[in-house]
Order: structure tokens, then C-alpha cells, then sequence
């Protein structure tokens, strides 16, 4: 099981960089709050082209649990 990990980006801008990137590559949620949940191994790619960011720290499991929740329920119609 990969290791996940919180972090949140600088702007818009550089948050739409970085999901750009991340996306096909690594699997991510994105929180209400604005933060983003990314595998441990993301965060080297997304350092080697440059997009800043910063580490909140370990993804608790109840964060993971309400992220998948929350998509979840968001595509039921």
C-alpha cells in the first residue's frame, strides 16, 4: 500500500499545474478545503518539474475514508 501525504499549493495557478501533471500519472483527491491527497512518490515528480508545494503531512486514514466518501457520493445521481 503506497504512502499517502496532505499538501496544498502556493495559487490557482500552481494547483492547476500541478493537477495537470498528476493527472494519469498518480492517483490524487482533491479536499473541500483545498488540500490534496497524493502518494508519497508524487511529490518527487512534481518537484522535478518545478511546482511548488507544501507537505502538511501523513494523510490520516479518516481523510483518505472521506475523500473516497465524498466522491463518491458526489457521482450518485
Amino acid at each position: 500500500m503506497l504512502a499517502m501525504v496532505v499538501v496544498t499549493f502556493p495559487d490557482k495557478e500552481t494547483q492547476k499545474r500541478a493537477v495537470g501533471f498528476l493527472l494519469g500519472r498518480f492517483s490524487a483527491k482533491v479536499l473541500k478545503s483545498g488540500e490534496h491527497i497524493v502518494p508519497e512518490l508524487a511529490l518527487a515528480a512534481l518537484a522535478e518539474q518545478n511546482i511548488s508545494f507544501t507537505v502538511i503531512g501523513k494523510a490520516s486514514y479518516e481523510k483518505q475514508i472521506a475523500a473516497l466518501r465524498s466522491s463518491a457520493s458526489g457521482s450518485l445521481q
